[in-house]
């Protein structure tokens, strides 16, 4: 496997991990709150229209857009993408935003939905509509790294693959813990889904632009450390300008 297809799939399952885990979370809540079989309903419901989205936007995108203006846009997209994540990142490190915490998550989506009217009826909208939403927006995301990613290197069935992987690894793991996944190191999972995605970005649009990186695949490596490094110094001079505030 080359060394762009092996940071593909980490990119794409550390991605689809971390998202599929914030939105088991809200599956959770409603099913244990609400109604299990309303949220299950709505799991499959957003998990099928995913899968749409990635047929219908991504073998298209492969078999007619010229190769090279794909790469610039879709590097373009990923840069920007990237660098959304390890924004939050670097604020998450330096103690400006609070680190992502599934267990208060949970917590504050039950104290919601216990205030919500009884359902009237075998199925529950609410439950539906949360499963639903929670599972579409996390999704979404994933959709968009993976359309992104597999259209640009040809590689979308592997792509999907590393994401449906981890949608199957999380609800594995969900039915056999039966609560949510608080233990999964989810912030620093996306922080190096960031230097991936931002890594990924900018060898695409210099590919897309003719340019000719030394050593091929193994640039996107350079890259990475060269983001992560990045990211180690704008932490630590965040969390000390945080200090001296």
């Amino acid at each position: 496997m080359r060394t762009a297809d092996v940071v593909l799939v980490l990119a794409v399952f550390g991605a689809s991990l971390v998202e599929m885990v914030e939105a088991l979370t809200l599956v959770l809540a409603a099913g244990m709150t609400r109604s299990w079989r309303s949220a299950l309903e709505g799991t499959v419901a957003a998990l099928g229209v995913l899968t749409v989205l990635v047929v219908l936007v991504g073998i298209p995108l492969i078999h007619y857009v010229p190769i090279d203006a794909l790469r610039v846009i879709v590097g373009t997209l990923l840069l920007v993408l990237g660098m959304s994540w390890l924004r939050k990142a670097w604020l998450r490190g330096s103690g400006l935003k609070a680190l992502h915490d599934e267990d208060a998550i949970f917590a504050e989506t039950v104290e919601e939905l216990k205030v919500q009217p009884a359902a009237q009826g075998p199925r529950d909208g609410v439950a539906f509509a949360l499963a639903f939403k929670g599972v579409f927006l996390e999704g979404t995301e994933v959709v968009l790294i993976v359309i992104s990613l597999g259209a640009s290197s040809h590689r979308l069935g592997l792509a999907a693959a590393a994401a449906l992987a981890a949608v199957v690894l999380v609800t594995i793991a969900g039915i056999i813990v039966s609560r949510q996944l608080s233990s999964v190191p989810e912030n620093l999972i996306k922080t190096m889904v960031g230097v991936m995605l931002c890594s990924f970005g900018l060898f695409w649009i210099g590919e897309g632009a003719g340019l000719h990186w030394p050593g091929a695949d193994l640039a996107i490596l350079v890259l990475a450390a060269v983001f992560a490094l990045a990211t180690v110094v704008a932490t630590r001079v965040l969390r000390r300008a945080t200090v001296a505030a």
